[in-house]
């Protein structure tokens, strides 16, 4: 048997963008992407604090150090510029090695997007 888990998190990061005219998906800075291992075109969940919206969508590789977040086409209604937003994303693994999964959570810096020292 399988479970679905937690593989990593991104919590509480500012929306810097939202590009309506987009083909769709979630811009994220390849900093922040490295250090919660999280992979261009991956899927992942996006919860809005602001609003309660809850979104799945697929990442695209954002300018490093640029603090990005934009969310692209439909999902640009989701969100607006401001908005606090935990980005997640899942793995499905087997049952024996759930029990000693550990996940990545990164906490950066919400006003900047910038990872903490």
């Amino acid at each position: 048997m399988n479970i679905h888990v937690v593989k990593s998190k991104l919590h509480n990061v500012t929306v810097t963008e939202a590009n309506l005219s987009y083909v769709g998906s979630i811009t994220i800075d390849e900093d922040l992407m490295e250090v919660a291992d999280i992979f261009e075109h991956e899927k992942v969940q996006v919860v809005n604090n602001n609003n309660g919206e809850r979104i799945e969508t697929y990442v695209i590789k954002g300018k490093r150090g640029s603090g990005i977040i934009c969310l692209n086409g439909a999902a640009a209604r989701k969100a607006v510029v401001g908005d606090v937003v935990i980005i997640i994303t899942y793995a499905i693994i087997p049952y024996n090695e759930a029990k000693n999964h550990k996940p990545t959570f990164v906490f950066p810096d919400t006003l900047t997007n910038k990872l903490l020292k």
